[in-house]
């Protein structure tokens, strides 16, 4: 039975997070408490039959699908995925826009109350966007394509603060000259941890190779 708890449990943390909800979004779908969700996730309890019937209906999976383990499951809904990749993309299109909103509204006050125009808020709203993406881009989408978002977070960043001393008047333009050898290092650093990945697989079929011999 506690196998069972687990397994359930995992499927259920695997379907909750691949469709872009929390434990109190799940709880208010089906009309339960989100404490109700954390215990079930724990593994420390499963749910009546009532309220299986109602998660299968509601990930488009069966009950049985719910209790196997993650090597079997299966979705009925063939537009599950493509579901819950448009739930992610408007969540990361709705962090994006928040922040540009957020510094639109402070771009607008500073104006007001001093009456200056300082467009560099408005500029600080790019590399704050790609720190959202990156790191929702790391939680979903196992990290593809960080190398170009980290490159494009480094390059406004060196920007922001080459603006940020024009508006001081001050040309700090040897910053500039550190983008470059910057961004170097950064497709250096990924490579680097993409080799490290591979050494354990390598080490594994070594072994295999000497277990045969």
């Amino acid at each position: 039975m506690n196998d069972i708890k687990l397994i359930f449990a995992s499927n259920l943390i695997r379907l909750r997070q691949s469709a872009g909800m929390t434990q109190l979004m799940l709880a208010e779908k089906i009309n339960y408490s989100d404490k109700s969700i954390s215990k079930w996730e724990r593994g420390e309890a499963i749910p009546d039959a009532y309220v299986l019937k109602a998660l299968s209906e509601r990930f488009g999976v069966t009950i049985d699908e719910l209790l196997r383990t993650h090597s079997e499951w299966k979705s009925d809904d063939p537009d599950l995925s493509k579901k819950v990749e448009y739930s992610q993309l408007s969540i990361i299109l709705t962090a994006i826009a928040a922040i540009f909103t957020l510094c639109f509204l402070e771009f607008i006050l500073v104006w007001m109350l001093v009456d200056k125009l300082h467009w560099i808020v408005l500029f600080a709203a790019i590399p704050l966007s790609l720190i959202a993406l990156l790191v929702l881009n790391s939680i979903w989408y196992k990290g593809r394509h960080n190398m170009y978002i980290v490159m494009a977070l480094v390059l406004t960043l060196f920007l922001l603060g080459y603006f940020t001393g024009l508006m001081f008047k001050h040309n700090f333009w040897q910053l500039l000259l550190i983008i470059i050898p910057a961004e170097i290092i950064v497709v250096l650093a990924f490579h680097i941890r993409r080799r490290n990945k591979k050494k354990p697989a390598a080490a594994g079929r070594g072994t295999a190779v000497q277990e045969q011999a």
